[in-house]
């Protein structure tokens, strides 16, 4: 099996489960034309999110990396009417970006981008009373995971779903003397999953169009 045969499968799953996209293209367009990485979650795993905040019925839901807004406009459109999303974006020409593509999507009166080093934005959160959250999407500089992980739980509910992406890495996840920060980032948000008693959590295995990674699937007890 190769790249070559993910994005293959990926392919037959979003012809076969997955509607025409025309706004979603336009934001992955928009995106390129303005320089950002091509590091979005793929369609299938953008319909994953959506389908995960939907079935918890949520209704504020927290992401930390915005990039370009692809996954937001997917968990945006999980909401009901009255229903909010926050998203934190460290780089000004993303989050200008994003909210382009959200306010092109129709999402521009739900979806709130805020930016600055989500390390520092989350704290003002909490201060505001923000939350609780009932879903919260952790996709942002992997080495604060565990940062991120620690904000969640105070960010969240019992019930409060969380979903942490690019966990496995092309599987250095396993690879303990592996220096790289991303690596070591990811191996101490596992740390902090298996010892925090209030994360009820599992971690999956992917492959596709976006490689071999996977992701962190988190209940708050």
């Amino acid at each position: 099996m190769n790249l070559k045969t993910w994005t293959a499968v990926d392919d037959y799953i979003a012809e076969k489960l997955l509607v025409a996209d025309p706004v979603q293209d336009e934001t992955l367009r928009h995106n390129g034309a303005s320089g950002l990485p091509a590091i979005d979650v793929s369609a299938p795993q953008g319909k994953m999110l959506n389908l995960l905040a939907r079935m918890c019925g949520a209704r504020t839901i927290l992401e930390i990396g915005t990039l370009g807004g692809y996954s937001t406009i997917w968990l945006a459109r999980a909401l009901p009417a009255d229903g909010k999303l926050v998203s934190l974006e460290f780089d000004p020409h993303h989050a200008q970006t994003a909210r382009e593509n959200i306010a092109r999507a129709d999402f521009g009166a739900q979806v709130e981008v805020r930016v600055g080093a989500a390390a520092e934005t989350l704290p003002i959160l909490a201060a505001e009373g923000a939350g609780p959250f009932d879903f919260i999407f952790i996709d942002a500089d992997k080495p604060s995971n565990p940062i991120y992980l620690d904000w969640a739980l105070k960010l969240s509910r019992p019930g409060t779903i969380v979903v942490l992406d690019n966990v496995v890495r092309d599987g250095e996840v396993v690879n303990a003397a592996n220096p790289d920060p991303r690596i070591e980032g990811t191996r101490a948000g596992f740390d902090l999953l298996a010892a925090e008693p209030r994360f009820d959590a599992t971690a999956l295995q992917t492959v596709g169009a976006k490689g071999y990674d996977g992701f962190v699937l988190a209940i708050v007890r």
